[in-house]
């Protein structure tokens, strides 16, 4: 199923929460691309990409891009003071050292176990995987942004990934429309709603059983 763009920006707005000064933090293509959008002034973060930048700021202002600059998905971007570009091999090397402290991906399934799915359909055309694999297994914490349904209604929060995986019990938190859930050694725990949805509705296109927290937040913004 579609979201609009407040929408999107609305879950672009709770992914950034998780996000302290000082972060390196890489982003996937899609939804994750918003979240440099949403950060508070007053926090001071290096967002990295694959192709070679670590310190991208905000989308630039439309007919302001630099055809030149772009992140991994080839969406334009700006670069921050202080910011540097590398090649493709060094940026891979910070993933596979531990330097990144957050990465935010898409995904297409994610089971409750944490096993993450984004990067293949089966009998569909794919550039590759990129680098998921290697930010799903190196990144210190992993959040996936994404719709929690597919195109069809079919729930992507899964008892198990259908879809061939991308890394193993890797996910930490995944944050949709309807609300935000943490992976824990217990099981998959709901801890914030986005109004309007309610328990009946999470419960209905979730795939897979879920815990509710005690301190369960309702997001208003």
């Amino acid at each position: 199923m579609g979201m609009g763009i407040e929408i999107r920006n609305k879950l672009a707005r709770r992914a950034a929460e998780e996000i302290n000064h000082g972060m390196v933090v890489n982003l996937g293509i899609g939804m994750p691309s918003l979240v440099p959008n949403h950060l508070p002034k007053n926090i001071t973060v290096m967002f990295h990409a694959e192709n070679g930048i670590t310190g991208m700021g905000p989308s630039p202002i439309k007919g302001e891009e630099d055809e030149y600059l772009c992140n991994a998905g080839g969406l334009p971007v700006t670069l921050n003071t202080g910011g540097s570009y590398c090649d493709s091999a060094a940026a891979f090397a910070m993933i596979r050292k531990g330097r990144v402290d957050i990465t935010i991906l898409g995904s297409l399934e994610v089971s409750e176990k944490g096993d993450l799915a984004n990067w293949i359909v089966p009998g569909k055309k794919v550039p590759g995987m990129g680098g998921a694999m290697e930010l799903a297994q190196k990144a210190k914490k992993v959040i996936v942004l994404m719709n929690h349904c597919d195109k069809h209604g079919n729930a992507k929060i899964v008892k198990e990934c259908t879809l061939p995986l991308t890394s193993s019990r890797c996910v930490n938190l995944i944050i949709t429309e309807l609300g935000v859930f943490e992976v824990t050694s217990q099981g998959l725990v709901l801890t914030e709603l986005f109004p309007p949805y309610d328990m009946n509705k999470v419960m209905k296109y979730t795939g897979c059983d879920f815990l509710v927290s005690d301190e369960l937040r309702r997001i208003t913004y």
